[in-house]
C-alpha cells in the first residue's frame, strides 16, 4: 500500500525586500556629511564574509580580502550593487 503525500499546510514563499533590508543585522544610520543627514543602511560584514579588494571612500586606501568592514548605501536607492560603498570601521565612525 502505498504512502499518502501530507503536504497540506504548504505556505506560498513570501518575497523579501530588494534594499538589503531583510539582511540580519541590517541598521539604518546618518549617512556621511556630503549627503546632508540623508538615511543610509548599514551592514557589517565580517572578515570569512570578505572575498574582495574593495576601495574605502573615507581613505581612499584598498580593504583587502579577509579584513571585516562596513557596507553602506542609501535607504532611497533601493540597495543596487552600483549604490553600495565598502568603508573601513573607523571610516564610517568618523563620516
Amino acid at each position: 500500500m502505498g504512502r499518502k503525500n501530507r503536504r497540506t499546510n504548504i505556505q506560498p514563499a513570501r518575497d523579501l525586500p530588494v534594499d538589503g533590508t531583510s539582511y540580519w543585522g541590517t541598521q539604518t544610520q546618518e549617512g556621511p556629511s556630503w549627503t546632508f543627514g540623508e538615511p543610509y543602511l548599514v551592514r557589517q560584514i565580517g572578515s570569512s564574509a570578505a572575498k574582495k579588494f574593495y576601495i574605502c571612500p573615507g581613505c581612499n586606501q584598498n580593504i583587502p580580502p579577509g579584513v571585516a568592514h562596513i557596507v553602506a548605501w542609501p535607504k532611497e536607492a533601493g540597495g543596487r550593487a552600483d549604490d553600495r560603498r565598502h568603508w573601513h570601521k573607523p571610516c564610517w565612525e568618523r563620516r
